[in-house]
């Protein structure tokens, strides 16, 4: 109970600050989440899909939190100089959990496109807001995305009306910036209407060498023939905490690219609920992951096929080397009258040493009979025989195994419908394989 009991304790102490400082939208929904989290508490790992991590663990120490909103000084252009070459994106930044407002973009975004501060927007159109605000993210059943909730001040809000088509990917850095070891509530709101188009690349970084603990919970509508690229990429470092919980929800004959892709961290705790709402829909969600030395990084996933017609494909794939640690959970659930789902989940995973650890556990709960679903899971080393063979042609042991390395990962980076992004990712998957990867070229992040 002592996890749990400090943030009852300041969000007790607190509460008047922490509305002050954000949106009457966001507040209304905190008392609820508070007394959801407290019923709930921190999971154990009895609770199965936390049965890999320590949550309670992660949530022990005393971090700072930023609740009076103070000015951070940093300018991120001027520390941030890695994004994605011939990416041509539009760059905004949000600087632990407040969007960064002082600069932004010159680029001119389509009529009616809104990207700006969750608080800010939730003032100013509350009417955009409210109706989707805390709509999918349950507190009742998730004490994660319930702390979230009570907590979170700031974020970024993204809504394309309807029939627009954003040409330029959006890209989103997230910088964790603080003198002292510090705790982030970090919340996005995405509305992408009926017919629209979007692609989106979510960066996450470090800025300073202290512990940070950043909570994430995105809520993504998907309408009516949309279509949504969402790239989620975490280069942070071993000192760095992170859960994120995406819940995206998709309407008829919507289309959902979600790929999340973990090079450096801490430890981390991906949750991904997605849930099909009319037929026709069509999802794929692929993970990488590339882990070493004592990181952790826990993806659990539920697609939920509420009606027929849909199509989701899931491909996750895990590098574990020294003693790293990997858990993938994926539970795809077909319900009463979904006929003609089509469903394939695939986790393959490598430990490059004896001491590196996976768990895996692909699920299907099927409960309709005209459907194709299938899943597998495979945990294994480096082939003998391929590096022999390597070897014998004059490849030394590192390169081979690089090599082996770097053509298991590749499948997940193909799936990458974005050349540019594909090109970089291959070039930094490579440099982390050959231990490189501390910082990118240019760059002051990552130190």
């Amino acid at each position: 109970m002592k996890s749990e009991q400090q943030y009852i304790d300041l969000y007790t102490t607190c509460a008047e600050m922490i509305n002050t400082h954000s949106a009457p939208v966001m507040n209304r929904l905190r008392e609820a989440a508070f007394a959801d989290f407290k019923r709930l508490s921190f999971p154990t790992r009895k609770v199965e899909r936390y049965r890999y991590t320590d949550i309670a663990k992660l949530f022990e120490p005393d971090y700072g939190l930023n609740l009076n909103r103070l000015d951070i000084p940093v300018d991120p252009y001027d520390v941030f100089k890695c994004d994605v070459p011939n990416l041509s994106t539009s760059l905004y930044f949000v600087i632990n959990d407040s969007f960064y407002s002082k600069q932004l973009p010159q680029v001119h975004l389509p009529e009616g496109v809104i990207i700006d501060s969750l608080s800010h927007v939730a003032v100013t159109h509350p009417e955009l807001v409210e109706p989707y605000y805390g709509r999918i993210a349950p507190t009742a059943t998730d004490a994660l995305t319930a702390l979230n909730t009570m907590l979170a001040q700031d974020g970024l809000f993204i809504y394309v009306p309807k029939n627009v088509r954003m040409e330029r990917t959006v890209q989103v850095i997230n910088i964790l910036r603080s003198d002292v070891d510090l705790m982030v509530n970090r919340r996005v709101l995405m509305v992408i209407g009926q017919g629209a188009e979007a692609r989106f690349l979510f960066c996450d970084h470090a800025a300073d060498d202290r512990r940070f603990l950043a909570t994430q919970v995105i809520e993504a509508y998907v309408g009516d023939n949309a279509s949504l690229d969402l790239y989620c990429l975490e280069e942070t470092h071993i000192r760095n905490t992170r859960t994120s919980n995406v819940y995206i929800e998709q309407q008829a004959n919507s289309r959902v690219n979600h790929n999340v892709i973990t090079l450096h961290n801490g430890v981390t705790c991906n949750h991904l609920d997605l849930t099909f709402k009319g037929e026709g829909g069509e999802c794929r969600c692929n993970g990488c992951v590339i882990a070493d030395k004592t990181q952790h990084v826990d993806n659990n996933t539920l697609i939920d096929h509420q009606v027929g017609h849909c199509t989701s494909n899931e491909l996750y794939k895990y590098v574990l080397d020294g003693e790293a640690v990997g858990a993938f959970a994926g539970r795809v659930l077909v319900r009463h009258g979904a006929q003609k789902t089509i469903s394939q989940e695939t986790n393959q995973n490598l430990c490059a040493t004896r001491t590196a650890r996976m768990f895996t556990q692909p699920m299907l709960e099927i409960y309709a009979d005209d459907v194709k679903c299938a899943h597998g899971s495979t945990v294994g080393q480096l082939n003998d025989a391929a590096l022999f063979y390597m070897r014998q042609r004059g490849i030394g042991l590192e390169e081979a195994r690089l090599l082996l390395e770097f053509a298991f990962i590749n499948e997940v980076i193909d799936t990458i419908q974005l050349e540019p992004l594909k090109d970089r990712l291959h070039y930094l998957v490579e440099k982390r394989f050959r231990g490189e990867l501390n910082k990118c070229e240019g760059c002051k992040l990552c130190k």
